[in-house]
């Protein structure tokens, strides 16, 4: 499994590392020399030495299968992802762009709808939203952020342009396993990282706090800090309880909170009730609040949207975010971005048609076989069909659906995504891969360095997700100038 890079070829995708066979790009240039200059055997060791760390670590994630919950060790390709600092930094700025449009689209959705009434987004668009929520109506959150912690999808097309294939905003998850990632990196590889200038991502946490503290009710700079979890048996456990921990923050579920007659959020301790000023809801909208939501929700807290409406606790990601949080809405992002800033996006969206239109409609059920289908409000991977690699039978029954509820469907190009190199159990393959970088938003906005990166770790998959078969890769980005 020894590396040598003259005989690896990623045509005819833009791989991430290799320019061309036997010629590393300038920034991965120190990592390619270093993991040539390691022989079969230092290259297994290495690879034992990730697992071992996995392990001994508790990282985890959860899959769902025939109805039970299996945890598995996170799946990590020990070769980072390499992207040189200059070009991050532009990418950087058209993520605080997006999320500050986004953040502007949200407020005016429950306020104003400015941008209903000036006929840049349609009325349908967010009337017909499953995440619309009317509870939210009139309703103005501290520095007017509603989605205070967003990771949007980033990918490369085969000229190496990166594109923003979606935004998450509801319970953006994968954060955990970023900095963990490096961990991880650290631990195999430490003599790169002596020899190179890549930036950390170890100050999140530190950076997350403060933005929590940034929405609280009251002026502390310690306030007292929740992570609402459901649960043990959420496929992201593993996340709520490593955030709470790295930020000093208390890991609670619903039964643990309670709302008093004042509208003010308590936790139950041994001492009895202390006030709760921020909590960082892990839970969707529907399952927050029985008096709000959903009343057969066991995993929320009664009350919880009375007290903050009432200005007494702060909410992050805040109810009703996820409006924004939508494959249609999506579409509109770039308007957006020109209608409330007057720029020009940053980072395009890739080409999309709306199922909503008829001409587009049509041409999307014509052409299935090269098409990614995806429903509105769907995340994992799930309920999308990739036609190049779809049945006769898969596309048919996905032109009834499209042409049952026109409204929950939007197609895309099959784009070339880009590789990197991966070590596979062939060996050193490109394998395609995304990019998940956090945005935290609150009195002012913080972009990690660099993201989770996604890699499909079965040979020509483009699903990367870690439910689906997928793994992860550190992400470095390297100063070239240091």
């Amino acid at each position: 499994m020894s590396i040598d890079w003259k005989s690896y070829d990623p045509k005819p995708f833009f791989d991430e590392l290799i320019a061309a066979p036997g010629k590393p790009r300038p920034a991965a240039r120190t990592l390619a020399d270093y993991l040539a200059s390691l022989d079969d055997a230092e290259i297994r060791e290495r690879k034992r030495a990730a697992e071992l760390a996995i392990v001994e670590m508790g990282i985890s994630f959860t899959v769902y299968s025939e109805g039970e919950n299996i945890d598995r060790a996170w799946p990590f390709d020990i070769i980072p992802r390499v992207i040189p600092r200059k070009e991050w930094e532009r990418v950087q700025a058209g993520l605080v762009q997006r999320l500050s449009a986004l953040n502007m689209f949200i407020d005016d959705v429950y306020n104003a709808q400015r941008i209903v009434r000036d006929k840049v987004v349609p009325e349908y668009v967010f009337a017909n939203s499953r995440n619309f929520r009317k509870q939210c109506v009139g309703h103005n959150p501290p520095h007017g952020v509603w989605a205070h912690i967003c990771g949007s999808d980033l990918v490369r097309d085969g000229d190496g342009t990166f594109y923003v294939l979606e935004d998450n905003l509801r319970v953006p998850s994968g954060v955990s396993y970023m900095l963990e990632n490096r961990q991880v990196t650290k631990r195999v590889f430490p003599e790169v990282f002596e020899s190179s200038s890549i930036l950390p991502v170890d100050e999140y946490t530190s950076q997350l706090f403060d933005m929590l503290a940034s929405i609280s009710p009251r002026p502390l700079d310690y306030p007292t800090v929740a992570v609402l979890t459901p649960g043990v048996f959420n496929s992201a456990y593993f996340e709520h309880s490593y955030l709470a921990q790295r930020m000093g923050a208390q890991l609670v579920e619903g039964a643990d909170l309670v709302v008093a007659e004042d509208d003010y959020v308590y936790m139950r301790t041994i001492e009895g009730l202390e006030r709760v000023d921020v909590i960082y809801r892990r839970i969707d909208d529907e399952f927050m609040d029985p008096e709000a939501f959903r009343a057969d929700s066991m995993l929320g807290v009664p009350g919880l949207m009375r007290a903050w409406r009432a200005g007494n606790v702060g909410l992050a990601n805040a109810p009703g975010s996820g409006v924004a949080d939508d494959k249609v809405i999506y579409t509109f992002v770039p308007a957006m971005i020109k209608y409330y800033l007057d720029q020009e996006p940053i980072i395009p969206n890739v080409p999309t048609w709306l199922c909503t239109d008829e001409k587009e409609r049509e041409h999307v059920i014509a052409h299935l076989d090269e098409l990614v289908v995806k429903p509105a409000n769907e995340s994992g991977g799930y309920g999308m069909l990739v036609g190049p690699h779809s049945t006769k039978k898969q596309r048919a029954e996905f032109a009834e659906l499209i042409r049952k509820d026109p409204r929950n469907y939007i197609a895309q190009p099959t784009l070339n995504l880009s590789v990197a190199p991966t070590l596979c159990d062939e060996g050193l393959e490109p394998r395609h891969l995304d990019l998940r970088p956090f945005i935290l938003q609150g009195v002012r906005t913080d972009v990690t360095a660099g993201g989770l990166t996604r890699v499909a770790m079965r040979k020509g998959s483009l699903v990367v997700n870690s439910s689906q078969g997928g793994g992860s890769k550190d992400t470095w980005i390297v100063d070239e100038e240091a």
